[in-house]
């Protein structure tokens, strides 16, 4: 009777472990707290090579991140999150004449790719003809 009880248990322990198991499997999505990092990585990662000119042209690239914002996109579970990376650049360029300034902002999109868990670049649409 003993043995009956305790073999009892035993099943109904294991269903019970398997129930857990299959429940859930995790974050359905990456969390904001997740992909922001990532995204502020690959703003360094532009800003690192943005500034890395070839000295023979002359030029001096400053890059200064304006912002990063990170957007929900509902409804694409594969690409639940979009990003965009704003810069001020200001270049430096020697000329006879003295020093040429050039000041711009450049924007880069990104939508965060859950199946590769990394952001993807996104090129800009065409313009219309």
């Amino acid at each position: 009777m003993r043995e009956a009880r305790a073999q009892r248990m035993l099943v109904l322990a294991a269903a019970l472990a398997a129930i857990a198991a299959c429940g859930r499997t995790g974050p359905d999505r990456a969390a904001r707290e997740l992909v922001t990092p990532l995204l502020e990585r690959e703003a360094a990662d532009l800003k690192r090579s943005g500034e890395q000119l070839d000295p023979v042209l002359g030029v001096k690239a400053t890059w200064t991140v304006a912002g990063i914002d990170v957007t929900e996109r509902p409804g694409d579970a594969d690409r639940p999150w979009a990003g965009a990376i704003r810069f001020k650049i200001r270049a430096e360029t020697r000329d006879t004449g003295g020093v040429v300034v050039d000041e711009f902002e450049r924007r880069f999109d990104y939508v965060y790719t859950a199946s590769v868990n990394r952001w993807i670049f996104q090129l800009a649409p065409s313009p219309a003809p």
